[in-house]
């Protein structure tokens, strides 16, 4: 573990200093997020190069990258290793962290056996015309599970310095792979997933190394029911905020045609850049009120957060209605402009709640307040459901806008519902769970 970079029980414990180190950590993931997800976002900018069809699928390759639990996967991991740090059991979350390293191996040998068997079935379903980005999509899912595992450790540690400089380098590693392979060599969606692929690869390849020192401790047994006492709750209440996340663009891939499906993922990749803005405040938050809890501390941080996430969420999502026409026109082709511009100022409004709601989840399952879990789950089963009724049916409206704008307005109405549900079990739920 790396002393300089990582703070953990040594924190500030003085109010002031305890702000500053916040706000400094959580500004240092801004930056980090902000200059990583521009370059990720910069790949976005060969769609010039290629086909609407060829960028379409490169947004659903994408999509199921987005698909894996890694969102659960790195809150289980901070979790277990800032409870762990907080009470001294760093060597049974090693045992922990082996096993789960080989039993993601495991589970994407899995899914390229799956891949081989229902290969050409995929191939249709996705209209992929090369089965080459199917199979580094496979890779991509493997270092898709490995990267929330390693990052939720540093997470757990505090080690902020170099959670975000590994995401700087997984950007950097897209945008130059995919560039190359597409502007030199021609490739389109294979080209631009393989970056993808290799800039997830150097960026597991730092936080494997930078966690080395708790991994790499002799491994003491651990309690297993103790252990999916917590860890349950937190892939099921995580997932569920997840897929709320990711889901809307596969449904729009399945429902909608190749051109409008590459119109909506335009617009949904703008809209999405205002979560790299306002995430890091959760991220810093949620290892710092479990370890708060762990130790039967208090902890104000959360009107901080949701202050900051409010305030900055609103502001992007104003920026681009405003912008958002000219910001279309600048970063994909013209055939891209007059739809994506219509549809993005609902996309960036729905992502503010999705925010606010974000960190409420972080604050009530950093503190075990488990009993939201079954409510979060319903509203994301009911919006699954939701999304397929209704992209059957705005998937064969004749005029593009209506059918895309139908789509967000449901995305819309469920974030705000996932807001509400996640209020009322922070201010109308007094007792935390044990």
């Amino acid at each position: 573990m790396s002393a300089e970079h990582t703070e953990i029980a040594s924190a500030p414990t003085t109010p002031t200093a305890h702000h500053a180190a916040f706000f400094r950590q959580s500004g240092w993931l801004m930056i980090a997020n902000i200059g990583g997800g521009a370059m990720m976002w910069a790949v976005h900018f060969l769609a010039k190069k290629t086909t609407a069809a060829e960028y379409g699928a490169f947004g659903v390759m994408l999509a199921v990258a987005m698909c894996v639990p890694n969102m659960p996967l790195q809150m289980v991991f901070a979790q277990q290793t800032a409870k762990a740090l907080a009470t001294n059991r760093e060597r049974e979350l090693a045992g922990m962290i082996r096993l789960a390293w080989l039993g993601t191996l495991g589970l994407a040998l899995l899914v390229a056996i799956g891949a081989l068997i229902w290969q050409a079935n995929i191939l249709t379903a996705w209209k992929l015309t090369s089965a080459a980005g199917l199979w580094i999509t496979v890779a991509v899912v493997l270092f898709s599970l490995w990267l929330p595992m390693f990052t939720g450790v540093m997470q757990g540690q505090q080690n902020f310095f170099w959670m975000g400089w590994s995401n700087i380098v997984n950007a950097v590693g897209r945008l130059s792979v995919a560039a190359a392979l597409v502007l030199l060599a021609g490739w389109g969606s294979v080209g631009m997933v393989t970056g993808v692929g290799l800039g997830l690869a150097v960026a597991v390849g730092i936080c494997i190394w930078q966690t080395r020192g708790l991994w790499g401790l002799q491994a003491q047994p651990f309690d297993w029911r103790e252990l999916l006492s917590q860890i349950v709750p937190l892939m099921l209440g995580f997932g569920a905020v997840q897929f709320l996340f990711t889901a809307d663009t596969m449904f729009v891939k399945a429902y909608f045609p190749e051109d409008e499906a590459g119109f909506y993922i335009g617009a949904g990749t703008l809209s999405r850049a205002l979560l790299w803005l306002v995430l890091p405040l959760a991220t810093v938050m949620f290892p710092k009120i479990v370890h708060s809890a762990a130790r039967s501390e208090k902890s104000n941080l959360l009107g901080m957060v949701l202050a900051g996430t409010g305030l900055l969420a609103a502001c992007g999502a104003l920026g681009l209605t405003v912008l958002g026409p000219w910001i279309v026109r600048f970063v994909f082709t013209p055939s891209f402009v007059a739809i994506a511009a219509k549809v993005l100022p609902w996309y960036a409004w729905a992502m503010v709640p999705l925010s606010l709601a974000n960190a409420l989840v972080n604050n009530l399952l950093a503190r075990s307040q488990f009993r939201i879990v079954p409510a979060l789950v319903l509203v994301a089963v009911a919006y699954g459901v939701t999304l397929a009724m209704v992209g059957r049916h705005a998937g064969n409206l004749a005029e593009p806008v209506a059918g895309l704008r139908l789509m967000l307005q449901t995305l819309g109405a469920f974030n705000l519902l996932l807001l509400a549900v996640c209020a009322w079990f922070t201010f109308r739920s007094p007792k935390p769970e044990a």
